[in-house]
């Protein structure tokens, strides 16, 4: 089913939403564990990061999921995953958001011949 320039433009605007909430949210993560704030105060925080990351995650994949397998979907993916370090590697937990920011930051901004690899279909996919 095509999707019509009105589903489009509403899609893209709670796109842009709730990416400008992640990137504000995230930032106030990452500075409560650089500036070493006790994890308790950090969690809701924390939970808004991951609420927030993934409805973004849906809104790319629907309505085709085959985007998780592209690289602007494993991006996304590697960062959820590096992010589940941080339980076991609670010292390291800044290091590992910086991680995640960078991994954010290259997925957003690769070339398209990368971010639309599909990993399933071998090649570049539109």
């Amino acid at each position: 089913m095509a999707e019509t320039a009105q589903s489009s433009g509403w899609r893209r605007g709670w796109n842009i939403g709730f990416r400008t909430a992640h990137i504000g949210i995230t930032s106030v993560l990452f500075g409560g564990h650089v500036f070493g704030i006790a994890a308790q105060r950090l969690l809701p925080w924390l939970y808004l990061t991951i609420l927030t990351g993934a409805v973004l995650m849906v809104l790319e994949a629907w309505p085709n999921w085959r985007w998780c397998f592209q690289g602007q979907g494993v991006m996304p993916i590697a960062k959820v995953l590096v992010m589940c370090l941080v339980p076991w590697l609670w010292s390291y937990r800044a290091a590992i958001l910086i991680v995640v920011i960078v991994l954010g930051s290259v997925g957003s901004h690769m070339p398209r011949r990368y971010r639309h690899y599909s990993f399933l279909d071998r090649r570049v996919v539109e």
